[in-house]
C-alpha cells in the first residue's frame, strides 16, 4: 500500500495547483539491507569496519569533467553505484590468498523496511496508509480541494482491483455547511426586515423601495470583497445585518412618506421629496459614517483575533458604504418616481398600537423626570457593576467542525504494535456504539514521513468524521456527543484521553504549542523537579470545576538500553570506540549509501540480524574483532544496562519545560483560569526563581485579544464623539446622543446574561458594532428637535413633537436591526456558535438604545439644557397641532 501511494497516487496529487505536499503516514518505507552474519565475519576473517568501508567505497558515481576533441567535448562520468540486490552482493570486501570475499559471503542482502515510527489504522479494520494534503498559503480551499478530488478520481481508475482510496476528512464539507448556515440566516433576516418595513410604513411601494437597498448594498460589498481578496466565509458574511444595511434608507423613505402624507397645497411631489431628503440628510449621513467608523478600529486587531475579524469588518464597511450612497442618491430618486402624490394619512395598525403604548409612558417619564434618571442610573450600576463582572469570558465560542479528535496518551514503553491494536479497539467501539453519528474513524500514531507533527509511538490522534446532524440519534449537539463517547472510552485501561476538533487542535498547537484550551507551562532545570511539580499542578487542575482531560506531559519513563564504552577495556584489546559504536549503530541501521532504481532512490543500510536485536543479552554477545584478529563479545568492552531515561525534553528560551494541559467543559475559560491560577499560586511552591509558571492555549489568545480591545474600544468611542461634535458643533448635544452608547451596552450585557453566554471577542465585536447603531436613533431625534427649535418652537414643545413624530423611524431602525440578527441569534446550524454572541449583543443593545432614545434621552434633553436651549424663545403650539391632536399632547409637555 505504501508503494502504491508513493509511486502512483502521491506524484499525481502533488501536481495539483495550490498543493504544497502530500505527506505519507503509515506503511513500510522500502530499504535495501545488508544483514551482517557475525559468524561469517569470523569464518572469512573480515571485520565489521572492513564491510562498512567496502560498501561505502564501492557504491559511488562520480563526474570526471570533460575531454576536449577537435570538434566536440565529451563529459566524463564514472558509474559504480549499485542498482540491484545482485550488484550489492557482488561488492568485494577483501581478498584472501587471491580469493575475493564478497558481501554475499558475510551477509544476507535483502529488501527490508525502515524502522517504523508511525502507523495508521482505519474504521476498525486494521492498518492503512494515509495521505495528508497540505495547501499553499493564500490559496482557495475549495478550488484546491475540488482539484484534488478530480485528480483522485482519475488515479482510482489505475489502482489494483483490491485497493480502495477513501477520503476520510474533507475541510470543504465544513465550509459548505457553514456557508449554508450563513445563507439561511441572511435569507430569513432579509424576509423579517421586509416584513417590518411593510408593517410600519403601511405602503408596499415604500417597503419595496427600502428593501431594494439590501441586494444593491450586498453587490457593493461583494465588489469590495473581490477587490481586496476576501473570501465568502462564516466571519466575512456572518456579521452582515440587513437591518443595519437599510437603516439610513428607512429614515429617508419614511420621512418622504410622512411629508407626502402631510404635504401642504401648492408643492409638487418632487419638491416634497427634495425637502424630506434634505431634512434627514445630515443625521442619516453621519449616522452611517459613525457605524462604519466604529468598525475601523477592528482592522487594527492583531494575532488570531485579527485574522478572524478583519474580513468581517471590511465586508460590513463595504456594505454600509453602499447603503449610505444609495440612501443619499437612489432612494430619493425612486421615492419621487414610485411613491404616489398623496398618501393616506391613516397610520398602520402597528403604529397606532405603538403610539397607544408610548404616549402614556412618555407622559409618565416627563412627570417624574428625576425618578426616570434615577432608575436609569440604577440600571447602569446593576449592569456594569453587578452583572458584567460575572459574565465570564472566553476567546471565541467553539465552532462545531463536524469532526472530533481524541488525543490518546499511553505509557512510554508502549510498542507500535500495541498502539495499533488499541487504536483498532477504540475504532470498533466508536463505530459499534455510534453508527448513526460517525461516518469514519481513523487513528494515526507516531510520526509521518515528513515530520510536520512529530510524536512518539505512545501518542495517537483518533480522528472522527461525523454524519450530518439530522441523522444523529444519541445526541443533539456535538458537546453532548463528546460526553457520550467519553463515557464509553474512559474505562479502557492504560491511556489518557482528551477531546478536541481538527482545526481547533491544529491552531492551538501551531500558535502556542498546546493541544488544549489551557496549557500550564512549567519552566525549570531539573527534570525530576519538573515532573513532581507538574503532577501537583495537574492534581490541582482536577479540583477546579469544569476541568476535563487534565494531563501532565510525559517527560520521563522511557526505557533505554544504554551501551557505555569502557575506555580501559578497549585500550586493552586494541579496539577503537568508533568500532564499538559502529556496531551499536548497526543494531538499528547504519546508513552506507543509496540504491537507484530508475527515478527512485532507496537507502542502503547495514544492520544485524534479528536474533542479535531481541534482548540485552543477545546484544552483549555480538562479536568485535580486536587488533590480533581474535573476536570478543561486546559485553567485555562496554557496560550494557537498562535505564529509565527522558521520553521528551522540551526547551524554550534556554530552559526545560513541561506542559500540563486541560480542556474546559460546562464553564467559561476566563473564570476557570482565574480560579486555577489562584489555587496554583496558593498551593504550589517552586524551589527557586529559576522555576516559573506561564499559561498558554486558548487563554493566551483571550489575553492578547483583551489587551488589544482595551485600546480599540476607547478609540472607537472617541471617533464616535468626534463625529457627533462635528455634526452638531455643540458639546452638550454630542454628549446627549453619546449617552445612548452606555445604555445600548446595558442591553447587550443583559442579553448575554439572560442567555447565559460569556463575554468573548465575538461579543466584543457586537458591542463595537452596536455602538454605532445606538447613536443613529438619538441623532434622528436630536436633529429634529434642533430643526423645530430653529422654526421657533419652545424646547418642551419641540421635544414633545420630535418624540412623537420620530417614533416610527426609531422603532423601524431598531426592529430591522434586531430582527435582521434574530435568525443568527436563534440558529443552531454549523457555524452559528460564532455568530450567536455577536447577534445576541446587537439585539439586546439596539433594544436598550431604543428605550434610552424614547424615554431617557427626552428627559436628559430637558434637564441638561445648553445655553442655546435656555435662551431660545418659546413659540405657540400650532405647528405641532398640525400633526398631533391637542388631546394627545395634553399633560405631556
Amino acid at each position: 500500500l505504501r508503494t502504491i501511494h508513493d509511486w502512483v497516487i502521491r506524484p499525481v496529487m502533488r501536481n495539483v495547483p495550490g498543493t504544497a505536499e502530500i505527506n505519507t503516514w503509515g506503511g513500510y518505507v522500502k530499504q535495501y539491507q545488508i544483514r551482517i552474519e557475525p559468524h561469517q565475519l569470523i569464518k572469512h576473517d573480515v571485520t565489521f569496519d572492513e564491510v562498512l568501508a567496502a560498501v561505502e567505497k564501492n557504491n559511488l558515481s562520480v563526474g570526471g569533467g570533460s575531454i576536449q576533441q577537435e570538434s566536440s567535448s565529451l563529459l566524463v562520468q564514472g558509474v559504480g553505484r549499485a542498482t540491484s540486490l545482485d550488484d550489492i552482493k557482488r561488492i568485494v570486501i577483501s581478498a584472501k590468498n587471491g580469493v575475493p570475499i564478497r558481501v554475499a559471503d558475510v551477509a544476507e542482502v535483502a529488501i527490508g523496511h525502515e524502522i517504523r515510527r508511525g502507523a495508521v489504522t482505519a474504521d476498525g479494520q486494521g492498518e492503512a496508509v494515509l495521505g495528508l494534503g497540505f495547501m499553499l498559503m493564500g490559496k482557495n480551499t475549495h478550488e484546491v480541494t475540488w482539484a484534488m478530488k478530480q485528480k483522485l478520481s482519475q488515479v482510482e481508475q489505475n489502482l489494483p482491483a483490491n485497493v480502495r482510496v477513501t477520503p476520510v476528512y474533507d475541510r470543504t464539507e465544513l465550509v459548505s455547511y457553514v456557508i449554508d448556515t450563513v445563507r439561511k440566516n441572511l435569507l430569513e433576516g432579509g424576509l423579517l426586515v421586509v416584513a417590518v418595513l411593510f408593517a410600519f410604513l403601511g405602503n408596499l411601494r415604500a417597503a419595496l423601495i427600502v428593501a431594494l437597498a439590501i441586494p444593491l448594498s450586498m453587490m457593493f460589498a461583494f465588489a469590495g470583497m473581490w477587490r481586496f481578496g476576501i473570501a465568502a466565509s462564516l466571519l466575512s458574511l456572518g456579521a452582515i445585518d440587513f437591518g443595519m444595511v437599510v437603516d439610513s434608507s428607512v429614515v429617508m423613505v419614511e420621512n418622504c412618506v410622512r411629508h407626502l402624507a402631510h404635504a401642504p397645497p401648492g408643492k409638487t411631489r418632487l419638491e416634497i421629496i427634495r425637502d424630506a431628503a434634505v431634512e434627514v440628510r445630515k443625521p442619516t449621513l453621519f449616522g452611517e459614517l459613525i457605524i462604519m467608523i466604529v468598525y475601523l478600529p477592528i482592522l487594527t486587531l492583531e494575532g488570531i483575533e485579527g485574522k478572524l475579524f478583519r474580513p468581517m469588518a471590511l465586508t460590513v464597511i463595504f456594505a454600509l458604504a453602499g447603503s449610505m450612497l444609495l440612501s443619499l442618491t437612489l432612494m430619493p430618486a425612486l421615492a419621487s418616481y414610485l411613491l404616489p402624490r398623496k398618501i393616506q394619512e391613516r397610520e398602520p395598525l402597528l403604529m397606532r398600537i405603538a403610539q397607544a403604548i408610548y404616549l402614556p409612558m412618555m407622559r409618565f417619564s416627563m412627570r417624574y423626570k428625576l425618578a426616570v434618571l434615577g432608575l436609569a442610573a440604577c440600571v447602569l450600576v446593576v449592569a456594569f457593576g453587578m452583572i458584567a463582572p460575572h459574565l465570564g469570558s472566553e476567546f471565541v465560542p467553539k465552532l462545531s467542525e463536524g469532526a472530533i479528535v481524541i488525543g490518546v496518551v499511553r505509557h512510554t514503553r508502549t510498542s507500535l504494535a500495541q498502539s495499533m491494536d488499541a487504536n483498532t479497539r477504540i475504532e470498533q467501539e466508536i463505530l459499534t456504539e455510534f453508527p448513526d453519528e460517525v461516518q469514519h474513524v481513523w487513528s494515526r500514531t507516531g510520526t509521518a514521513e515528513v515530520a510536520t507533527d512529530p510524536m512518539g509511538i505512545e501518542l495517537t490522534d483518533v480522528f472522527i468524521t461525523l454524519q450530518p446532524r439530522e441523522k444523529w440519534k444519541k445526541a443533539r449537539t456535538q458537546e453532548e456527543l463528546v460526553e457520550r463517547m467519553e463515557e464509553h472510552l474512559r474505562d479502557m485501561p492504560g491511556q489518557l484521553l482528551s477531546f478536541m476538533q481538527p482545526i481547533e487542535h491544529r491552531m492551538n498547537e501551531m500558535v502556542s504549542g498546546v493541544r488544549a484550551d489551557l496549557g500550564v507551562n512549567l519552566y525549570g532545570d531539573d527534570l525530576d523537579v519538573l515532573v513532581e511539580k507538574g503532577s501537583e499542578i495537574a492534581a490541582i487542575l482536577n479540583t477546579v470545576r469544569g476541568a476535563a482531560d487534565v494531563a501532565a506531559e510525559q517527560v520521563t519513563g522511557q526505557p533505554v538500553l544504554q551501551i557505555k564504552v569502557d575506555q580501559e577495556q578497549i585500550a586493552r584489546y586494541g579496539i577503537s570506540a568508533e568500532s564499538v559504536l559502529d556496531l551499536v549503530e548497526a543494531i538499528g541501521a547504519r546508513h552506507v549509501g543509496e540504491v537507484v532504481e530508475g527515478e527512485y532512490r532507496f537507502p542502503l543500510v547495514i544492520r544485524l540480524p534479528d536474533e542479535y536485536r531481541n534482548s540485552p543479552e543477545a546484544v552483549g554477545q555480538m562479536l568485535l574483532a580486536q587488533a590480533g584478529g581474535e573476536h570478543i563479545p561486546l559485553s567485555r568492552v562496554a557496560s550494557i544496562e537498562e535505564i529509565k531515561g527522558p521520553s521528551t525534553i522540551s526547551r524554550e528560551w534556554g530552559q526545560r519545560k513541561i506542559n500540563i494541559t486541560a480542556n474546559v467543559r460546562g464553564r467559561d475559560l476566563g473564570t476557570f483560569v482565574a480560579e486555577a491560577q489562584q489555587k496554583i499560586e496558593q498551593q504550589v511552591s517552586l524551589p527557586s526563581p529559576r522555576y516559573r509558571i506561564e499559561y498558554g492555549g486558548q487563554f493566551e489568545h483571550l489575553q492578547s485579544a483583551n489587551r488589544r480591545l482595551w485600546i480599540v474600544v476607547p478609540v472607537a468611542l472617541a471617533l464616535i464623539f468626534v463625529l457627533l461634535y462635528f455634526t452638531y458643533n455643540n458639546v452638550v448635544d454630542a454628549l446627549r446622543v453619546f449617552t445612548g452608547i452606555p445604555f445600548a451596552w446595558v442591553g447587550g450585557i443583559f442579553a448575554l446574561w439572560l442567555r447565559d453566554m460569556p463575554f468573548s471577542v465575538s461579543a466584543a465585536i457586537g458591542f463595537i458594532a452596536m455602538s454605532g447603531v445606538a447613536v443613529l436613533d438619538d441623532m434622528i431625534l436630536v436633529s429634529y428637535i434642533r430643526q423645530l427649535r430653529r422654526q421657533g418652537l419652545s424646547l418642551d414643545d419641540a421635544v414633545t413633537k420630535a418624540a412623537v413624530t420620530r417614533l416610527r423611524p426609531v422603532l423601524m431602525t431598531t426592529l430591522v436591526a434586531a430582527l435582521g440578527f434574530l435568525p443568527m441569534a436563534l440558529s443552531d446550524g454549523v457555524g452559528s456558535e460564532v455568530q450567536r454572541p455577536l447577534a445576541t449583543v446587537v439585539i439586546g443593545g439596539v433594544i436598550g438604545a431604543m428605550i434610552m432614545s424614547l424615554l431617557v434621552l427626552r428627559v436628559l434633553y430637558l434637564v441638561f439644557r445648553s445655553p442655546l436651549d435656555r435662551d431660545a424663545p418659546r413659540a405657540p403650539l400650532a405647528p405641532v397641532e398640525q400633526e398631533i391632536p391637542q388631546e394627545e399632547l395634553a399633560g405631556v409637555s
